[in-house]
């Protein structure tokens, strides 16, 4: 991982004062001991973290507001970057010298580490403050789906580029400078990225901890950029459940029979959707899961609910998820999975080509 090649970044850290944007995916060696931990310990002078959704120790609930404060256990400053400010302020940043970032990505998208280190991104080109990105494996390491268009940026999609990006956060780093993608325009991050070694696109990559409260294992990373979709609707995918975004299902029999029931689940969600109430679906905690993007699942759901226009309860979030509203119309009209692929395939085509520019481990 590049956070545990020291040799090549700790020199940049010396008589600097660090912030580090990271959570608790941000272990290092066999010992997974946090990087914050092992930073103090070689005696770096960490000065505040910036904490992303689901907050510095992964454990506030989707679209929580995270809190600052300070670390128990080393005293350092835990600045929320999910509540007010979604990036860092200028008082913040006139008392840091540089910023690493490390955090676990799960390739998607909608996920919203990603667009934390956009705005860290944006905060060091407003203020000419160096960064550093200690970087990881993409876990869903395909290249799939519509490209997110103009007038559908938000927190949930900052970048046009696909549901599955194919990228790691380094290189997605390198590209949202590359491409000018920052609201600084050609003012680029003074960027620096630790690259990993022997790792190389494709090659399988099995999360040591969950990445965020309701992506518990391998399955639900797999099926997390498909079912994320149905968060538009009134189907579950098992929020409030030990097994989250490995099943589907609403509180009718016309789903399936296999039954569920959210509840009140801390660590996981504390106030999902359905609480408490049975739920009828499937079951794909050990389904042959195809990796990548599919829009089956949603299709499957949306015919057998034979609700229409009806079955998208927050269509502008669908919008949003999947980056345009060509999407839902054309499920609207009744479209098979492959006549609404067809409509994507030029942008996704012209978006792998500049994605090969930044691409710096081996296809």
């Amino acid at each position: 991982m590049g956070a545990e090649q020291f040799e090549n970044y700790l020199p940049a850290l010396q008589g600097k004062r660090v912030a580090l944007t990271v959570n608790h995916t941000s272990l290092v060696g066999d010992n997974q001991t946090h990087l914050l931990d092992t930073l103090l310990a070689l005696g770096v002078n960490v000065v505040a973290v910036f904490a992303p959704e689901h907050g510095f120790r992964g454990t506030a609930d989707a679209g929580e507001t995270v809190k600052g404060g300070k670390d128990i256990r080393t005293g350092v400053s835990i600045l929320s970057l999910y509540g007010n400010s979604k990036k860092p302020s200028a008082s913040q940043m006139q008392d840091i010298d540089i910023i690493l970032f490390d955090i676990q990505d799960v390739g998607a998208r909608f996920y919203t580490y990603i667009s934390t280190m956009h705005y860290v991104m944006e905060a060091c080109a407003e203020h000419g403050k160096p960064m550093i990105v200690l970087d990881r494996p993409n876990p869903c390491d395909y290249v799939e789906g519509p490209v997110l268009q103009p007038g559908y940026k938000s927190f949930v999609g900052m970048h046009p580029v696909p549901v599955l990006h194919g990228c790691t956060v380094g290189e997605l780093a390198g590209m949202i400078n590359g491409e000018g993608w920052l609201a600084t325009g050609k003012n680029s991050c003074n960027l620096e990225v630790i690259r990993m070694q022997n790792w190389k696109h494709g090659e399988p990559y099995s999360l040591p901890v969950k990445p965020s409260p309701n992506l518990p294992n391998d399955q639900s990373v797999r099926l997390y950029p498909s079912l994320c979709l149905f968060e538009a609707t009134q189907m579950s995918i098992g929020r409030g459940t030990t097994f989250p975004f490995q099943v589907i299902g609403a509180p009718d029999k016309k789903y399936g029979t296999f039954e569920f029931k959210p509840i009140s689940l801390p660590g996981f969600d504390k106030n999902p959707l359905h609480k408490d109430k049975l739920c009828y679906g499937v079951d794909l905690r050990e389904a042959e899961v195809e990796a990548g993007f599919t829009l089956d699942y949603f299709l499957h759901f949306y015919q057998l609910s034979g609700e229409k226009k009806g079955f998208f309860s927050r269509p502008n979030w669908f919008d949003l998820l999947i980056g345009n509203s060509t999407v839902r119309e054309d499920i609207l009209k009744g479209y098979t999975e492959e006549q609404i692929r067809e409509r994507w395939q030029n942008e996704l085509t012209r978006y792998k080509e500049m994605r090969r520019n930044y691409l710096l481990y081996e296809e």
